[in-house]
């Protein structure tokens, strides 16, 4: 069968058993709506938040990254399942004893504050609205390259299918659709994985197979990579760094600290029966997160090879007789010239997945040189040997850019797997977008419904009126996430970095100092979570643009790029929590005592004993 029928196929099937599941588990209450009733299994929810938390940046772009990156993308690894760590022992037990249903309502109650809980839904809201852009503009790379439509049109598409499972489904129905979606995910990630491991190592299990020798060479996979990307000019693979040490460190803690302060997670806490179930719940979430997780540095690795043995045939991985990328045993041994005039593919040679990537446009060629040939290294090097090399070979530049947001989407193409591996990945992809879109749109839609409308304009609403406000907040959340995502104010992999920053620096804080400290003031939270936020936002927008407007950036006010201590804009989330804590507990000092009624309710919360069922505060 060929690759468009069989796409078609696995992504139609995927969709029609999320409807279905999102009809069976339709929500008839707010409780269902908000919480799905507070009565999911640990274990269910454990799969459900791991696809909530594995948007299209982990599935999409997190190996692309480590590609790139090498050694420094770890810091996406220990940021991002780290962070988990502190929600199972430091939020989600205490968040679940105080059995509401949103972020900003233990904010709101905690510092006695309508103004704290408004201050908290705006930050909220910030946060799902940037990382939700990125989830609908991966549904519409995805669609548009494995679907054959337009990207407008896979977001479209997209837009009608969350429509339909988050806004009748609520909780209830995204938590059943996402064990779905994770166990697609996870199943589209690993067998491509699997495949490119036996046949570059003859271990089939992904992580042993990273560390392993290349077939019929006493040459490890990893050492070989180094090799090649240093030949050509890049930094070696094993230990590129993410920055200076201090940029690597306050990355990772934002990363870490954003993600424990990510409403769309936290709030998935709230859906289990007990305290030590959201426990549980964190510690399974954390299992099945690194089954993707671990897999993820073996493809990158793997990918990054096959790439450059794909345009470049001295490096020894060749197409076999079967079909699939191998391995060169005498080219790997014999450490061939990677410059030679017939080492760089012919344009017209190109493999049919080049073509199609092209399309795309995250693919691109510009022959440089006008020999036909595709020449792909690092043109910017500093490597004064590597340079002349280049001279004399007659490479006038690089003259491939590849996107790395397509190495997992491509994986599976580049390693010339068989057609229904590659169809599988595109319905992986859209579960993983798709997923997280849902949890996103939910936070928001609570946020709006219950934190905004019932609980500050208009407190004697009905239980069917709020829950038709949270609807057609979520209708709405939906319309404004798909016209960003048609129309993307000129930003990427930032927003993502904001997002995880702005949660880092406004509702991390807050929501810590609420469980462990009965000292800080309402004022002390706000103004807390307004510095925090500020200049987190003023850091960034300096590099990127206010709003990531192109022309508006002020990077020249701060002293010039990366200007504070050589911290990059994505590390700067752990600075402004700093901020946040520092004059939460100044303004608190001078803001006068916590009431006794609140002292009460935080060392009640902290007391390790059973909590009763969610419910809507009053």
């Amino acid at each position: 069968m060929d690759l468009q029928t069989l796409t078609y196929l696995f992504v139609g099937g995927s969709f029609a058993l999320y409807l279905g599941i999102a009809f069976w588990a339709r929500a008839g209450s707010t409780s269902e709506f908000y919480v799905a009733g507070g009565g999911v299994h640990p274990v269910t929810n454990g799969m459900a938040t791991a696809a909530d938390w594995m948007s299209a940046a982990s599935f999409i772009s997190m190996a692309g990254l480590i590609s790139n990156m090498g050694y420094g993308g770890a810091v996406f690894l220990m940021g991002w399942t780290g962070g988990y760590v502190l929600l199972a022992m430091l939020l989600a037990p205490y968040l679940r004893k105080f059995g509401k249903f949103t972020v900003p309502e233990f904010i709101g109650d905690r510092y006695y504050s309508s103004t704290a809980r408004t201050v908290a839904v705006v930050c909220l809201l910030i946060i799902c609205v940037v990382y939700i852009v990125g989830q609908m503009t991966g549904v519409g790379i995805t669609f548009a390259r494995f679907l054959g439509v337009s990207s407008e049109t896979g977001i479209y598409i997209g837009m009608a299918i969350v429509f339909a499972y988050a806004v009748f489904g609520g909780m209830k129905g995204i938590t059943y659709t996402q064990v779905a979606q994770y166990v697609v995910l996870i199943v589209a990630y690993t067998i491509p994985a699997l495949f490119i491991s036996l046949n570059l190592t003859g271990n089939f299990i992904p992580q042993l197979g990273m560390g392993s020798d290349l077939v019929g060479t006493d040459v490890s996979l990893l050492s070989k990579l180094d090799q090649v990307v240093t030949d050509l000019g890049f930094a070696q693979y094993t230990t590129q760094a993410a920055g200076s040490t201090l940029n690597m460190a306050f990355f990772t803690i934002s990363l870490m600290i954003g993600t424990a302060g990510l409403p769309h997670v936290i709030i998935r806490f709230f859906t289990v029966p007990k305290v030590a179930d959201a426990r549980y719940s964190a510690g399974w979430t954390l299992i099945f997160i690194a089954l993707l997780y671990t897999v993820a540095p073996s493809v990158g690795s793997m990918a990054r090879l096959n790439l450059h043995g794909t345009f470049n045939s001295n490096v020894g991985i060749v197409q076999k007789a079967d079909g699939g990328m191998g391995v060169d045993a005498a080219a790997v041994k014999a450490n061939k010239d990677l410059f030679a005039p017939e080492a760089s593919i012919k344009y017209e040679d190109r493999p049919a997945w080049v073509a199609r990537w092209e399309k795309t446009g995250l693919l691109k060629f510009e022959d440089k040189n006008g020999d036909g040939r595709i020449q792909y290294y690092n043109d910017k090097t500093k490597n004064e040997a590597v340079k002349a090399k280049a001279d004399a070979a007659g490479w006038k530049g690089s003259e491939l850019t590849v996107n790395p947001d397509i190495i997992v989407l491509a994986n599976p193409e580049i390693a010339q797997l068989p057609n229904w591996v590659i169809a599988l990945v595109a319905a992986g992809a859209m579960a993983a977008a798709l997923s997280t879109a849902a949890g996103l749109l939910l936070a928001i839609s609570s946020a709006i419904s219950h934190d905004l409308i019932k609980r500050t304009f208009v407190p004697d609403m009905s239980e069917k009126s709020e829950l038709m406000a949270g609807k057609i907040s979520m209708v709405f959340a939906i319309i404004l996430a798909g016209y960003l995502g048609l129309n993307p104010p000129g930003f990427a992999a930032a927003t993502v970095a904001l997002a995880f920053g702005l949660a880092a620096s406004s509702l991390f804080p807050a929501i810590m100092m609420g469980i462990f400290t009965k000292t800080v003031t309402d004022k002390g939270a706000i103004a807390g979570m307004i510095a925090g936020m500020f200049v987190t936002a003023f850091y960034v927008f300096a590099h990127h643009g206010i709003f990531f407007i192109k022309g508006t950036e002020y990077v020249g006010l701060i002293g010039g790029p990366n200007s504070f201590f050589g911290l990059t804009p994505a590390a700067f989330g752990t600075v402004g929590a700093i901020v946040n804590f520092v004059v939460a507990f100044l303004v608190s000092k001078v803001s006068g005592t916590v009431p006794a009624h609140v002292q009460e309710m935080v060392e009640a919360v902290r007391i390790p004993k059973g909590a009763g069922a969610a419910a809507a505060g009053h």
